[in-house]
């Protein structure tokens, strides 16, 4: 079972290219691969957690008071990741902004809740959670790259928000900001970047 959540997750229902889901983040927060890599991981720890949350307790909550119950759940796991960040790295939590309190109406999160871990044992659930967000992370990464390189010509920009000031380093500059396409940092580049990537796992999948 856990081949096929892995499938699932990261190809045949990927979140981000086949479902269509968040992509109100999806597209906004790409502009660098940080803020994609730093918004997949907090939505993967909620997705995880939510899961394992509402699997235990799915055979207990009346089917008139679902969707309320489960947003209360994943409202209360966000609220500690939001924190969590802005505890540990203040200069990333004000780039992600209020993409972080969005992710209780990310209808990812709600969408895996309600038709697996509502239906589905813990174990189960956990893997579900873990590799359809690790899904959506590597989205956010690829969007992220492309935009960051064809926009401002840098690769890893930002990245000490997330290790340390000290290694600020690590940024790439690939070549100078204004000879980048302005039209890839902005949300229609994110777009055209997304159609991009769609394009090429449907014409992958038809090869196959």
């Amino acid at each position: 079972m856990i081949k096929e959540q892995i499938k699932d997750g990261l190809w045949k229902q990927n979140a981000g290219l086949v479902q269509l889901l968040g992509l109100c983040p999806t597209l906004a927060v790409t502009v660098n691969i940080t803020n994609g890599f730093a918004l997949g991981v907090a939505t993967i720890f909620v997705m995880m957690l939510s899961n394992i949350s509402i699997s235990p307790i799915r055979n207990y909550v009346p089917e008139s008071a679902r969707v309320p119950i489960f947003i209360l759940v994943i409202a209360g796991l966000v609220t500690i990741v939001d924190l969590s960040i802005n505890a540990l790295s203040k200069p990333l939590y004000d780039a992600l902004g209020i993409f972080i309190p969005l992710i209780v109406t990310n209808c990812i999160v709600l969408a895996r809740v309600e038709a697996f871990a509502s239906k589905n044992t813990t174990l189960p659930s956990l893997y579900d959670g873990f590799f359809m967000g690790l899904g959506l992370t590597f989205v956010l990464i690829i969007l992220g790259a492309v935009r960051e390189i064809v926009g401002n010509g840098t690769l890893f920009q930002n990245v000490h928000f997330l290790i340390g000031d000290k290694y600020e380093f690590l940024t790439i500059q690939l070549f100078d900001s204004s000879d980048g396409f302005l039209l890839a940092a902005l949300p229609p580049g994110a777009f055209i970047a997304l159609s991009a990537l769609i394009l090429f796992l449907n014409l992958v999948n038809q090869k196959r």
